[in-house]
């Protein structure tokens, strides 16, 4: 990857995601389909300056989309499951709902 901003993309702010978030300490981010687990961490912590304890990832399947009697499918993505260590600072999103 060129860039650690090229990385992450967006934080994912679900129910689920809040939960973990409060609970075990883990952020779910959207992340480049080609990046690697090493270089989501890198870039989560460079970018928050955090210490990182693991990082699950995932490949979500995109989903049929149908407008009339056209039909197509939407783009996979990729999901990371970032834990941070105890000790470090929860970044804070997602606290307006």
């Amino acid at each position: 990857m060129s860039s650690i901003y090229n990385v992450i993309l967006r934080p994912i702010i679900t129910e689920k995601g809040l939960t973990l978030k409060e609970q075990d300490r883990t952020l779910c981010f959207e992340v480049s389909d080609r990046a690697s687990k090493t270089q989501i961490q890198e870039a989560v912590e460079r970018i928050f300056k955090v210490k990182v304890k693991k990082v699950r990832t995932m490949t979500v399947p995109g989903k049929e989309r149908r407008r009339g009697k056209y039909s197509g499918y939407r783009s996979d993505w990729k999901k990371a499951y970032v834990t941070l260590r105890e000790g470090e600072k929860m970044i804070e999103y997602g606290e307006s709902f």
